[in-house]
């Protein structure tokens, strides 16, 4: 460009759009998110994408984003403390920049100096300029402390699950459901360390699916986990983690013994060890698809917690060729995956049911390179509707009932913010009408899988008691913690008893929970 040129471009302005940065990009997702109710996990690959990052800045965008959604609830805590204003009484843009300039601060290994002055600048971006100096006053006094001495100013004069609430930023009513879950198997001395793995970016679990994917694509996916080291990822798909100077931080995390233990750790003890289910594959960073056996289709990206739940099934007494299998609510089929590859294995065949019309569509595009049309079929409609009289019955059953999803706050983090406790009793009821049409549909013999992403005892303990008190006379329980450890590739960690409880805590997986019954003949 010449001289003149140059000087013409700077009369008129250069009017190129500036290319959008990782910490826009945060900010959009967080602003959706609290707006519009979108779901950061569905969202953020298609902003980073759109805004061309690099993989370090795709990492710096995704573990602030889910950072800072994750922390909200003691980041508001800081805010209001060090500006002196309840959060409420702050715009919500401008707090929802602060959100991100706190967890740059507290979270990640940002510089102070970055973090305040690129913060301030976004708060200018987004048309704030108005509280430029508020953004920097209140980010200069969280920058002046510590975590851990935040951590007593925000928890100072509060006790029980107001203090937990604080400081593992999660709310009370989901403190209480969760040691209510660990209590009743008298393990409620865990609370901090599963509160705790909550708030660590889980690492990408895959599945390599059975019948399909080859030593090859097992050796090759293990191989880039290990090149990929203990990096952090979101799991659903984007880059994940952050750039070599901005991680997540790593603090020390409290003990099993510590019910409100100290300030968030960076680890989960469960996620350093290898696999926990047969067919699993963890410790991947980034991008997926770039794994081939991934971009093939024949691994999955599965929570192994989904993984075993499914295995439990499929793997609780040998197949018999000819036995027809049941998925009722199979969106958006990565279970459904799973157990197509189970029956085409041992020549059985799936009805794959789902009610949503758009999530009936991923699953036939899940199931679309597992096996063919003789062995899985996807059908659309009310799970309630099975077993009627006439109806045909299946002698495989899982039912991955619609539930809070208090087991899987790591990869989904607005849930916890989103979920209210009265959700519990209309999820409940509808987990009930489902294990009722359930039990109509299941063949004399028959094995029920009853699964949920949540340790709420409502959803779960609750659920069996009642379902044994409808149908005792036509059930019998099995020994399902046993089922698990027998199925998985090490120690699941389950208590003993007649369901298995999966923790993140304990195996780095969600916290799943299993119940398997049989039909008398």
């Amino acid at each position: 460009m010449s001289a003149a040129q140059q000087s013409s471009r700077r009369s008129r302005g250069d009017r190129r759009p500036r290319p959008t940065s990782a910490r826009r990009v945060a900010f959009d997702v967080l602003r959706a998110v609290q707006v519009d109710d979108a779901y950061a996990n569905l969202l953020l690959p298609t902003r980073i994408r759109r805004a061309g990052l690099s993989a370090r800045d795709a990492a710096f965008a995704t573990e602030l984003t889910y950072g800072s959604i994750r922390m909200l609830g003691r980041y508001d805590a800081i805010v209001g403390v060090a500006s002196g204003r309840r959060v409420d009484n702050i715009e919500s843009d401008v707090l929802d920049v602060m959100r991100l300039g706190v967890h740059q601060l507290l979270g990640m290994r940002t510089p102070t100096h970055a973090a305040v002055s690129a913060t301030v600048e976004l708060a200018r971006e987004i048309g704030a300029r108005r509280a430029t100096g508020f953004v920097n006053a209140v980010l200069r006094k969280v920058a002046a402390k510590t975590d851990d001495e935040w951590d007593a100013l925000v928890t100072e004069g509060r006790s029980g699950d107001a203090l937990l609430a604080t400081r593992w930023s999660h709310p009370s009513w989901v403190v209480a459901a969760l040691r209510d879950a660990l209590a009743a198997e008298r393990s409620r001395d865990e609370l901090a360390a599963l509160l705790a793995a909550d708030n660590v970016a889980p690492r990408v679990q895959l599945v390599a699916l059975p019948g399909l994917a080859t030593d090859e694509d097992v050796r090759t996916a293990t191989a880039t986990a290990a090149e990929d080291g203990s990096g952090a990822d979101d799991g659903a798909g984007a880059d994940g983690g952050a750039g070599a100077d901005e991680q997540p931080r790593t603090d020390d995390g409290a003990g099993a013994d510590d019910e409100t233990g100290t300030a968030p750790p960076g680890r989960v003890a469960g996620a350093d060890a290898g696999p926990v289910s047969p067919v699993g594959i963890r410790g991947t960073t980034g991008d997926p698809a770039r794994v081939p056996g991934v971009a093939a289709g024949r691994l999955r990206v599965q929570d192994e917690g989904s993984q075993l739940a499914a295995l439990a099934l499929t793997r609780s007494s040998a197949v018999r060729p000819g036995e027809r299998w049941l998925d009722m609510c199979a969106g958006p089929g990565g279970k459904a995956a799973l157990l197509a590859a189970e029956a085409a294995q041992g020549g059985a065949s799936l009805v794959a049911n789902e009610l949503v019309p758009a999530r009936a569509g991923l699953v036939r595009k899940a199931l679309s390179t597992v096996a063919g049309d003789d062995t899985v079929t996807v059908v659309e409609g009310d799970g309630r509707r099975f077993g009627k009289p006439g109806d045909e019955l299946f002698d495989r059953i899982l039912l991955d009932a619609p539930c809070t999803g208090l087991g899987a706050l790591r990869r989904r983090p607005e849930a916890r913010w989103r979920k209210q406790p009265e959700d519990v009793p209309e999820l409940a009821a509808l987990q009930a009408e489902l294990l009722d049409a359930a039990v109509r549909a299941l063949a004399p013999g028959g094995t029920l899988a009853y699964v949920t992403c949540s340790p709420h005892l409502a959803e779960t303990r609750g659920q069996v008691d009642a379902l044994l008190e409808r149908h005792g006379d036509v059930l019998e329980q099995l020994d399902t913690a046993g089922v698990v450890r027998s199925v998985a590739a090490r120690d699941p960690q389950v208590a003993d008893g007649p369901t298995a409880q999966l923790w993140p805590h304990r195996t780095g997986t969600d916290a799943m929970f299993v119940a398997l019954f049989r039909r008398r003949p």
